[in-house]
């Protein structure tokens, strides 16, 4: 159900009027992720949707993100698989992190196996997007596998602070070790780093959009294509979930590779679905130390907090972090590593 506040609600309908958009009545949409309120803007017309942020994952202060999640939408909607952006919804007293507006997409939930081949499409004309020449303000390493490796080891520092099994941390460390310092071929595209099953709506015409992005940058198509394929992704999303088979994986990672008109080695692909494994694991960590704290009252950076969230999100996310921090789930994402390395 619905959790928006009604002083939150309240505060969009004012900042709505004072900026003269026009707007028929809003409908908040149930809480179902850690980083947005969702609004639905009734329209005489096209329906709009606010997003509201709860923090910045991006760890940006509330203007900065805001700026940020702007230029995602801005330049993946070029690929004409994500919402448009119509307006931003300025930091304010009200909206103390401010807001966008994009296009409200009527579709279902993506159903795995069988939306994997619409996904791979979506997700190849995103990566086929020209490289701009200013790609500011999203993030453009020049050594793009060298960014995601240091990403993954800082944020590796949380295994220590989640009050986890010593044989557990060790396992991870393991895997950590398993990572190349280099790759054979890292060629830079726009990515999403945020492509789990649950963030795609399956319009009638049977297109696969993309709904939510904020955290874009310039990097490792490889690391998307993990990131929606994984055990950790596909059964990360409460209405969503499905344990793929190792070829419906293949199968997936091929079908985008006949749509994106090149692919990177099996090396490289098979290290970014590695890294992004180990990406979403020391997250878990991350989230398992900070969940209990206190919501930050100055709105800055990311936040963690479970005050920010519905409980039952709040409980299912719970339930997967110990999941995934298992010794039996780490293993199974192990062997199907090896076996992929072997098929790609």
């Amino acid at each position: 159900m619905p959790t928006l506040s009604e002083a939150r609600l309240q505060a969009l309908d004012n900042t709505l009027q004072q900026a003269e958009i026009a707007y028929q009545s809003l409908s908040p949409m149930a809480d179902t992720g850690l980083a947005h309120d969702h609004v639905w803007v009734h329209r005489d017309g096209d329906d709009w949707v606010a997003r509201l942020p709860k923090q910045s994952q991006m760890n940006l202060a509330p203007a900065d993100n805001l700026a940020y999640e702007a230029a995602c939408y801005e330049r993946a909607s070029e690929s004409g698989h994500v919402p448009r952006l119509h307006g931003i919804l300025p930091v304010s007293d009200a909206l103390p992190r401010g807001g966008l507006l994009v296009d409200a997409i009527e579709g279902r939930l993506a159903q795995l196996p069988d939306d994997l081949p619409r996904i791979a499409e979506t997700l190849a004309s995103l990566h086929r997007l020209p490289l701009p020449e200013h790609p500011e303000p999203l993030l453009a390493p020049a050594d793009s596998w060298q960014a995601m490796y240091e990403e993954v080891s800082r944020q590796a520092e949380w295994l220590e602070k989640a009050d986890l099994a010593p044989n557990v941390i060790a396992r991870v460390r393991d895997e950590l070790e398993a990572l190349p310092t280099t790759l054979p071929d890292a060629e830079r595209c726009l990515i999403s780093f945020d492509t789990h099953p649950g963030n795609f709506l399956i319009t009638a015409e049977g297109s696969a959009i993309l709904v939510d992005l904020e955290k874009c940058r310039y990097g490792l198509p490889g690391i998307d294509l993990a990131h929606t394929s994984l055990y950790t992704s596909t059964t990360w999303d409460i209405n969503s979930q499905a344990v793929l088979t190792l070829e419906e994986v293949v199968a997936f990672y091929q079908r985008w590779q006949a749509h994106a008109g090149k692919s990177p080695s099996a090396e490289t692909l098979v290290a970014c679905r590695r890294a992004t494994w180990l990406w979403s694991l020391t997250w878990c960590a991350k989230w398992r130390a900070q969940h209990l704290q206190r919501k930050d009252i100055e709105y800055r950076g990311q936040d963690w907090s479970a005050d920010l969230t519905d409980a039952d999100v709040i409980a299912h996310v719970r339930d997967r972090v110990e999941h995934y921090l298992s010794l039996p789930i780490i293993e199974h994402v192990h062997n199907e590593l090896l076996y992929l390395k072997a098929s790609l």
